[in-house]
């Protein structure tokens, strides 16, 4: 009978340490978590004038009442060397908004592997309405499965490979990486350029 009243009392306070404890740790943990959800994610590009294969590509965290925050940053290029919004297959993304319409890690198509494709856009040419730019994606260079291939579109070869044919791309590893800290933070639902 000792034994059982013992065993009562300490029970149930070796149980209330522990869920306290819990409750402190499950706390710490869920904060952020919690913060993502009203918050949210989304991709940001910034390009960069001087030298448009040297832009940044940004996973960033939208902080109500705050200013927002970079969680990840990747260096990333934007059309073949042209920096006009307005220049089909060669000139970089124009600025503004854009849906994420689906993201992948084995597409299979005119570009391969881990993608994320954006809605088309519409330029500005000298404030008019211009052309409108579609089949974008933020991309890198390789196969539908992800690793490397013999061709040049399928192999990740250096700095050169930033060129693009006015998508947004990254190099395989960032590319990954990103994927990665989306699938756990978040997936983004838009992207937006500047």
């Amino acid at each position: 009978m000792r034994i059982y009243s013992l065993r009562t009392r300490i029970t149930p306070l070796a149980l209330t340490a522990a869920l306290l404890g819990g409750v402190t740790a499950t706390s710490a943990l869920t904060a952020p978590e919690a913060r993502a959800a009203s918050g949210g994610y989304y991709l940001y590009f910034k390009k960069n004038p001087a030298n448009p294969i040297d832009s940044r590509l940004h996973l960033m965290k939208s902080v109500p009442n705050a200013a927002d925050r970079a969680v990840a940053s990747y260096r990333a290029g934007s059309g073949n060397g042209s920096t006009n919004p307005c220049a089909t297959a060669r000139g970089w993304l124009p600025n503004g908004k854009y849906k994420v319409e689906f993201h992948r890690t084995n597409f299979d198509g005119i570009i391969n592997g881990y993608v994320i494709k954006v809605s088309d856009k519409r330029c500005k040419n000298n404030g008019a309405s211009g052309t409108k730019r579609t089949e974008l994606f933020v991309h890198s260079e390789m196969k539908p499965n992800g690793g490397q291939g013999r061709i040049e579109s399928e192999r990740w070869d250096g700095t050169n490979d930033y060129y693009s044919n006015g998508c947004v791309k990254l190099k395989p590893a960032d590319i990954k990486n990103l994927f990665g800290k989306a699938g756990r933070y978040g997936w983004p639902k838009t992207l937006t350029v500047k």
